[in-house]
C-alpha cells in the first residue's frame, strides 16, 4: 500500500482524511455525540423507555447493554431533550462505598457535603433539597452510569433514596445504566427490595447487519459537506461480522478503513481494503479462526514392528507372502496406527486419516539380512489443520516507513 508523504505544516500531528473525503469532522469519533445517534429499532425503544421512566415519575429505571453499544450516547440524547426545570446529578465513577456515594450525589446536585459531617446530617440536607426542588416545580434526576460496579451496600443506599416521596410521587427519579452483569447483580436475593422498585427496564441488543449498513452510512452523511461517501453492503457486512454489531467497534474499524483509503488514494472503499484493515487490526483471527489447542510434545518416531513373542502365521496356499512396509509417523501424540495388508491407516480421535507415501527411507531395526529396497515413509495428511497465517505488519509502521518521517507524519 502506498501512503502519502507529510504535507507542509503537518509535522507533529496526525494527517487525517477529512478534506480528502469531504468531511467537516471525523464521522466515526469515539466521543458520545448525540447528533450522530442512529435511530435503530433498539435505540428508539431504549429512548422511549428512558423518557417514560424520567417523565412518568416511575421510580427506578434500569438500562443495560454490552460494552460500547451506545448507552452513553443515549443518555446524552435524553439529557439534551430535558428542559431547564430538571436538576441532574450524574455519577460516572461508581467505585465508591455507601457514604462516598451519598457525598458524590450531593456534590453533583451542587450541595455542600461538608467535611467530617455525620451521615444523618447529609441525608437531612439532601431531603430538604429534594423537597425545595419539588415546591419550585423542578424534577430531581439521578443518573448512575457504570452501575454494575456499585457494591451491595451502595445499592442499598440508592434504594433508601427512593424513600424520599410524597403521597403521590417520588421526589427523585433514579436511572441505573450498566453492562449486562447489572441484571445479574439485581437478581440477587438480598436485593429483592430494590428489584421490586424497578418499574422500567430495557436491554440494548447489538445492531443487526442491516442496521450496521444504515448506521455507517448515516454517520457518513451527517459528517459530509458535499456528496457523501458511502460504504457498500459487502463492506459493511465485513465490518458487522468482526464488530458483532457493537457500535464502538464499528466506529474503530470504519475509522481505520477511511485512514487506509486516504493513505492509498482510494476515493472508493472496497472489500479488499476493508479485509486488509480487519487483518491489520487483529480482528480476523479473533472472530474467524478457531481456538488453537495447546501444543503437545511430539511422539517419538518409531517403526511399527511386531512384538518379539509374536509368531508369524503360515501363509495360505497359492499366496505369495509380502513384507509389511515400515511406517514412520510425523505428527503429534494421540495418533493410533492401524497397519494391515495392503493398507496402512491412522486414527486421530474419531477421525481416520489417510497416509501418503514418500520416497524417504524409513528407519528400521537391524534385520538379520540387509534389505535391498527402500521402505516407504508415511506421513499423516491432516485435512483439518489450520493454514499458516501470513505475517502481519503494523499499518502505523508502514505509514511511517512510506512517509520517511518517524515522528513527523504520525504522532500517537
Amino acid at each position: 500500500m502506498r501512503f502519502r508523504l507529510p504535507e507542509p505544516g503537518c509535522e507533529g500531528r496526525l494527517i487525517m482524511y477529512e478534506r480528502f473525503y469531504g468531511f467537516r469532522e471525523r464521522p466515526f469519533s469515539l466521543t458520545p455525540d448525540p447528533s450522530y445517534l442512529y435511530p435503530s429499532r433498539v435505540h428508539r425503544e431504549a429512548l422511549s423507555h428512558l423518557r417514560y421512566g424520567i417523565e412518568g415519575h416511575a421510580g427506578f429505571t434500569v438500562i443495560t447493554g454490552e460494552i460500547g453499544c451506545g448507552k452513553t450516547t443515549l443518555l446524552q440524547a435524553v439529557l439534551r431533550s430535558l428542559d431547564r426545570k430538571t436538576s441532574i446529578a450524574r455519577l460516572m465513577n461508581t467505585m465508591l462505598d455507601s457514604r462516598e456515594l451519598l457525598e458524590a450525589i450531593m456534590l453533583d446536585f451542587g450541595l455542600d457535603a461538608g467535611h467530617g459531617r455525620s451521615k444523618p446530617y447529609l441525608i437531612r440536607d439532601l431531603a430538604q433539597f429534594l423537597v425545595s426542588e419539588r415546591r419550585a416545580g423542578r424534577l430531581a434526576l439521578l443518573i448512575i452510569d457504570e452501575a454494575q460496579n456499585l457494591s451491595i451496600s451502595a445499592l442499598e443506599e440508592v434504594r433508601m433514596l427512593s424513600n424520599f416521596e410524597t403521597e403521590k410521587s417520588k421526589l427523585i427519579q433514579i436511572v441505573l445504566v450498566g453492562q449486562p452483569n447489572l441484571r445479574d447483580l439485581l437478581a440477587r436475593h438480598d436485593l429483592e427490595q430494590l428489584r421490586q422498585r424497578v418499574t422500567v427496564t430495557y436491554h440494548i441488543e447489538p445492531l443487526t447487519a442491516e442496521d450496521t449498513h444504515a448506521y455507517v452510512n448515516h454517520r457518513l452523511r451527517h459528517a459530509s459537506v458535499g456528496v457523501p461517501l458511502t460504504f457498500s453492503r459487502p463492506v459493511t457486512d465485513v465490518i458487522h461480522m468482526h464488530s458483532r454489531g457493537v457500535a464502538r467497534t464499528i466506529n474503530v474499524i470504519a475509522d481505520a478503513v477511511l485512514l487506509y483509503g486516504y493513505g492509498s488514494d482510494k476515493q472508493v472503499v472496497d472489500l479488499e481494503l476493508t479485509n486488509e484493515v480487519v487483518n491489520d487490526l487483529g480482528l480476523w483471527d479473533v472472530q474467524t479462526a478457531p481456538a488453537a489447542e495447546p501444543a503437545r510434545p511430539a511422539a517419538p518416531v518409531q517403526p511399527v514392528m511386531a512384538p518379539a513373542h509374536a509368531v508369524e502365521p503360515e501363509p495360505e496356499p497359492m499366496s505369495t507372502p509380502r513384507e509389511l512396509p515400515s511406517v514412520v509417523l510425523v505428527g503429534g501424540s494421540g495418533i493410533e496406527v492401524f497397519a494391515s495388508e495392503p493398507a496402512v491407516s491412522v486414527r486421530r480421535g474419531h477421525t481416520d486419516l489417510p497416509l501418503q507415501a514418500s520416497a524417504a527411507p524409513a528407519p528400521s531395526p537391524a534385520p538379520p539380512a540387509p534389505v535391498s529396497r527402500m521402505s516407504p515413509t508415511y506421513r499423516v495428511l491432516d485435512e483439518a489443520s489450520t493454514p499458516q497465517k501470513p505475517q502481519q505488519k503494523s499499518w502505523w509502521s508502514r505509514f511511517r516507513r512510506a512517509s520517511g518521517h518517524a515522528r513527523s507524519a504520525v504522532e500517537v
